[in-house]
């Protein structure tokens, strides 16, 4: 009871200030006696000692920024002395804690105030979760105290079994903040002051968990450093022993690339560029990704061959022998590369090779249907010329930096297509085939079309930027040949740049050349045969060419050869043939099956598309070459009262208002022609065209939907000889069109004899092969009338005429 009554009973005591340090009981703690405070404090104490029993007591108090905290440490002056260093000195042993009350007086010249103790008892036995707490305590304790090494104090802290002085322990940490020790001196219980010094304590060692494995993981990337940057020394060493002891002359790589740069055959600005580089190789790190893209920049501008170009053959006939010898037909490009061989020569001849800057360069766009030599034309072209051959492929290509080249900003960056295709050719002046430009396409990485502008425009591309080299190259010696199959898909400030060529197709007579001289040799060879075992007689190849296939190129051909081949080599090893064997036009069909093209003409007459009335044969151009394209016409049954006009065969809208005007015209000059045009008004007319699965538009089978309609309602029958294109305008006038010398070669191939075209067109006869016109008869018509009259069949009796109603 006397203790109890002790912990409550108020206490005057003279105060002894801290500044900027906290005290906590059961510590015990030197103190300055020079200090005037800590001396009088001290004074203060003693002389009050005097007249009461025990050690002199005083009141240790933090005192932050001038302002005292609100609980203090009663401490008692253990000894007077001297200190380490010999000034004068206490030693002050701190007891408990005590709430501070009003100031007071009391002798000597320290202040002195009321102060009541803080009752800190905990309950006896522990609970369970406080003896856990403490051990916690001790572990963390113990794990701290072993890292530092002091394991001495290690037993003391062990064995310290309150769990008030447990938690006052931790004011010896030296991690601690005078805040959070003010905060364990004010937490009066117990308990909860263990809990706030475990937490301090469990988060400064994982605060020292993570500087720890901060600093290995730095020690050991130094370490790395170091040791890498003592091996490349020592390799280098190795290296510069092993050169002396061959002889060999070098140093540095960067000495290295600067000796290649100054030693290489560049350009004064190129030069200049590659110097810069090779000073920032010079004072990078051996660690620093700058170093390996400036090593990759300078082995693309040292290996591309900034001033080799090649010798054009100036030989115009033997240039013109080549051609003729690997491509039969195809005269406009032949003529057109052997112009520029010409004119290359003369400016060579007269020292006019450079002007402004710009070389004589080319750039042709080859635009025809598939299979008919565009792409391996571009490599019999350098070969007439002497130059080297390099193929760019261009179809799907979406990204600009795919012709442009990537900044170097990116990781792996390249440079552009054409860049790479000048490096590959090895010479400043090939012939680069950009294949397949119409299949260019666009998405959000750019326009690759837009990017080829300036590589195609003979007044730019002299100094073509790359955005990986960013060094100007020079593109005007290069002959470019662009291949397309659709002229539309071209966009038009591309297409202004290009010099079109137009490839429309083979006639019979090349296809039979062709086969002979190249695609049965080549199939010959790949079906393990020898020209002298198998042979095909022209008749036979005129029929594969006629009947078998009907195509502008001449890839199917090819195709029906090789399928020919086999099967003879099949049979052969089979023991069912011997060879040496002949393959006739009798032979096909045993060999290869029946012809899938029959002429419409060979057909019986009754089973033709043109042996009912309303049925007209056009000619039309798509994106394979031309072909032959059938109208039918039909009227609707008046008693369905489905008045108006009806086209099917998946129309385009230029189509659709050509059959529009076509039933105009027959309604205003039906009179005129003598046609029922009465049936117009009263019953449904219905255009078709057949091949409903492919989309057709234009404007050239407007001549052909008049002519379907005006038999219809005659009822006299198209001629089966006869196919027709052009365009038909209100007044019956027939307007020119694309595509001629395509469509008669379509013509031609169906087996129709007699073409009607505009008079307008008439010119572009000159463009079709001789053998073609000299087995067509050609009518060059201006109206629709004389169309009428030369397509339909001589008027039949007029009881007999029956116009057909739709099925």
């Amino acid at each position: 009871m006397a203790a109890e009554s002790e912990a409550f009973t108020p206490l005057t005591l003279p105060v002894l200030p801290l500044d900027d340090e906290v005290v906590l009981p059961g510590m015990v703690v030197p103190l300055d006696l020079n200090d005037a405070d800590v001396r009088a404090a001290v004074e203060a104490a003693q002389a009050a000692a005097r007249t009461e029993p025990g050690k002199p007591r005083i009141l240790l108090v933090p005192r932050i920024d001038g302002t005292y905290a609100g609980t203090g440490v009663l401490g008692t002056v253990e000894q007077v002395g001297r200190l380490a260093d010999g000034d004068p000195g206490a030693l002050i042993r701190a007891r408990g804690r005590v709430s501070i009350g009003a100031g007071t007086t009391g002798p000597g010249a320290a202040l002195w105030v009321e102060g009541t103790r803080i009752d800190e008892t905990v309950p006896d036995p522990l609970p369970g979760h406080v003896t856990e707490l403490a051990k916690e305590y001790k572990a963390l304790a113990t794990a701290w105290l072993r890292k530092r090494g002091a394991w001495q104090v290690v037993d003391r802290v062990q064995a310290i079994d309150d769990v008030s002085a447990l938690a006052d322990n931790s004011g010896y940490s030296p991690f601690l903040s005078t805040d959070q020790k003010i905060e364990l001196l004010e937490t009066a219980d117990p308990v909860a002051r263990l809990k706030l010094a475990t937490q301090h304590l469990r988060d400064h060692l994982a605060e020292q968990d993570v500087a720890e494995t901060i600093a290995k993981d730095v020690q050991e990337g130094v370490d790395k450093q170091q040791r890498e940057f003592l091996l490349r020394k020592q390799l280098e060493a190795v290296r510069k022993e092993l050169r002396e002891i061959n002889g060999e002359q070098g140093g540095e790589e960067s000495d290295d690339y600067r000796a290649r740069v100054e030693a290489a055959d560049l350009p004064e600005k190129v030069r200049e560029a590659a110097l810069k580089e090779v000073d920032k190789l010079e004072r990078s790190s051996d660690q620093s990704p700058e170093g390996g893209w400036i090593r990759t920049w300078l082995d693309t501008v040292l290996e591309l061959p900034w001033n080799e170009r090649t010798e054009d053959s100036y030989d115009i006939q033997g240039a013109q022998t080549v051609l003729d010898a690997e491509h039969a037909g195809l005269e406009d490009v032949k003529e057109r590369i052997t112009e520029y061989l010409a004119v290359r020569k003369r400016r060579a001849e007269r020292g006019l090779g450079v002007v402004g800057g710009r070389r004589g360069g080319a750039v042709l766009a080859l635009v025809g249907p598939p299979g008919v030599g565009k792409t391996s034309l571009g490599e019999s072209v350098a070969h007439a010329m002497g130059r080297k051959f390099v193929r760019v492929a261009l179809g799907g290509v979406r990204d600009e930096a795919e012709i442009r080249g990537h900044r170097r900003t990116y990781v792996g960056a390249l440079p552009g297509r054409i860049v790479r295709a000048i490096k590959e050719a090895g010479s400043m002046n090939p012939v680069v085939l950009l294949d397949e430009i119409d299949k260019v396409g666009s998405d959000f990485r750019g326009d690759p079309a837009a990017a080829l502008l300036e590589v195609l425009d003979p007044a730019q591309n002299h100094t073509f930027r790359d955005h990986y080299l960013e060094v100007e190259l020079d593109l005007s010696d290069v002959v470019f040949l662009a291949t397309a199959n659709v002229l539309e898909a071209i966009p038009e400030a591309l297409l202004d740049r290009m010099e079109l060529v137009r490839l429309d197709g083979y006639t019979e007579d090349e296809k039979v050349v062709i086969a002979r001289d190249h695609l049965l040799p080549r199939q010959l060879e790949r079906a393990g045969l020898e020209s002298p075992e198998v042979t095909l007689d022209e008749g036979a190849l005129r029929k594969l060419a006629g009947e078998y296939t009907r195509e502008a190129g001449v890839r199917n051909l090819e195709r029906s050869i090789a399928r020919l081949l086999r099967k003879v080599a099949a049979q052969h090893e089979l023991g069912e043939r011997k060879l040496p064997f002949t393959v006739t036009e009798d032979d096909l069909r045993a060999l290869i099956g029946r012809p899938h093209h029959v002429p419409e003409s060979a057909t019986d007459p009754a089973e033709r598309r043109t042996a009912v009335p309303g049925v007209a044969t056009g000619l039309a151009v798509t994106g394979a070459g031309g072909d032959v394209l059938y109208v039918e016409a039909s009227l609707a049954d008046p008693e369905t009262g489905a008045a108006g006009l009806t086209l099917t065969g998946q129309l385009g809208d230029v189509m659709k208002e050509s059959a529009q005007i076509a039933l105009s015209f027959l309604r205003s000059h039906g009179a005129e022609l003598e046609l029922p045009v009465g049936d117009l008004k009263d019953r449904g007319a219905h255009i078709h065209f057949p091949a409903g699965a492919v989309p057709k538009d234009g404007p050239s089978a407007g001549v052909t939907m008049t002519t379907a309609l005006a038999s219809l309602l005659s009822g006299r029958l198209v001629r089966t000889d006869v196919a027709m294109t052009g365009e038909v305008s209100l007044t019956g006038r027939v307007l020119p069109i694309g595509g001629v010398k395509q469509k008669l070669l379509a013509a031609h191939r169906a087996g129709v004899t007699t073409v009607i075209i505009p008079k307008r067109n008439e010119a572009d006869l000159d463009d079709v092969p001789a053998e073609v016109l000299e087995k067509l008869d050609v009518h060059a018509v201006t109206d629709v009338r004389q169309v009428l009259e030369l397509a339909l069949t001589p008027a039949q009796n007029p009881a007999e005429v029956k116009v057909p109603a739709a099925a």
